[in-house]
C-alpha cells in the first residue's frame, strides 16, 4: 500500500458557483482588488490575490439559484506528486470522481469525495505550487 505523500501545501483553491457571476466577479475585482488569472468561458473565471484561487461558476438554472460550494482545492508542489496523490487516496478507499487530467490552464488536478460527500480537488497550478508561507 502507498505511503502518504508530503503534507499538503495549503488550501488556496475554492470554487463557488453564484446566480450573479458578473456581479461577483466585479465585488472580487473591483473591491477586494483580485486580479482575473484566467477565464474559462463566459460561465467560467478563475480570479487570484497572488497565491490563491478563487472559481466563479455561474449557478445552472437546475441549481436552487443561490451561492454554493462546488468544491475545494489542496494545491501540490508538482504533477509527480498529485499522481502520488491519486495513487494514496484511491489505495486509502477514497471515493475517486476521476482521474488526474490536465487543464487548458496548465493545471493538473483530480476530484475526490470527502465523508460527508464534498467534492476535494488535489490540485497543481504552475502560478501557485510550489510556493512556501510562513
Amino acid at each position: 500500500m502507498p505511503q502518504r505523500p508530503g503534507r499538503l501545501n495549503g488550501l488556496r483553491h475554492l470554487a463557488l458557483t453564484v446566480p450573479n457571476l458578473e456581479e461577483c466577479e466585479r465585488f472580487y475585482v473591483d473591491v477586494l482588488g483580485m486580479e482575473v488569472l484566467n477565464r474559462a468561458s463566459k460561465d467560467l473565471v478563475y480570479l487570484t490575490c497572488g497565491n490563491d484561487n478563487l472559481s466563479l461558476g455561474r449557478a445552472s438554472e437546475k441549481s436552487s439559484g443561490v451561492q454554493a460550494m462546488d468544491h475545494y482545492g489542496f494545491i501540490v508542489d508538482s504533477i509527480e506528486e498529485l499522481h502520488a496523490w491519486y495513487e494514496y487516496l484511491k489505495a486509502q478507499g477514497v471515493t475517486m470522481l476521476d482521474r488526474p487530467f490536465a487543464h487548458r490552464d496548465g493545471a493538473h488536478s483530480f476530484h475526490v469525495l470527502d465523508p460527508a460527500g464534498n467534492t476535494v480537488q488535489p490540485l497543481y497550478h504552475p502560478a501557485v505550487s510550489g510556493q512556501r508561507f510562513s
